[in-house]
């Protein structure tokens, strides 16, 4: 069943505004190799990380090339304001590194990346992130550098529709992105695995990063 899911998901990623009615959105184009005994979708050409430098909740300058070097560092991109689908799946992530022994969560980095830096500037990012793990990193930048990361590793980012409170939403891709010491992001985990599947695969990722190779 497992196996049948990331095929059907992954085969479409999904971008999902982050609102009450949001609907997901296919983007064609996704392989994954489903022989590998991962609950995530480890995906038969890898991304890559760019090379940009994005601001971190410390308002330091943070280099994704030369910064981003844990042995497994989880990348989701979301946004603050966000009132249902990003609270859910960073308290996933959460809980799967509480799930952790002391040893993997040290060789595990997390970063949120905003989609709506126009409200997320560093200090809004570190109170959000402190909610879930004060060893979360987020990172906030011009919005078009932003939607490029995004791009580059199959997370589409797009404005959304205006809500009645006189807000907006933002649509963004939902997916978990896995990226390794090398900056490689082989693998993604989409909306809807859980913490116990996303603890497993992290500490199987750790313990034996050749599993991606």
């Amino acid at each position: 069943m497992r196996s049948a899911a990331a095929l059907v998901v992954v085969g479409a990623v999904c971008l999902g505004a982050c609102d009450s009615g949001g609907e997901a959105a296919p983007v064609a184009g996704i392989s994954v190799r489903d022989d590998d005994g991962m609950h995530g979708a480890v995906l038969a050409e890898p991304y890559r990380l760019p090379d940009v430098t994005l601001t971190a909740s410390d308002e330091t300058a943070y280099s994704l090339a030369r910064d981003t070097d844990a042995k497994l560092t989880l990348v989701f991109f979301g946004y603050t304001h966000c009132p249902d689908i990003c609270q859910l799946v960073m308290a996933d992530i959460a809980s799967a590194m509480a799930r952790l022994d002391e040893s993997t969560r040290a060789r595990v980095g997390m970063l949120f990346i905003t989609s709506d830096p126009a409200r997320d500037d560093p200090a809004t990012l570190r109170r959000y992130l402190d909610r879930f793990d004060p060893g979360f990193e987020g990172l906030t930048g011009p919005l078009a550098r932003i939607v490029g990361v995004g791009d580059a590793v199959g997370v589409a980012i797009e404005k959304g529709e205006r809500l009645t409170s006189g807000g907006y939403a933002v649509a963004h891709g939902t997916q978990i992105v896995g990226v390794d010491a090398r900056g490689r992001a082989p693998i993604v985990w989409t909306q809807g695995t859980s913490a116990a599947q996303l603890a497993e695969d992290i500490t199987r990722l750790v313990d034996d990063p050749g599993r991606l190779a």
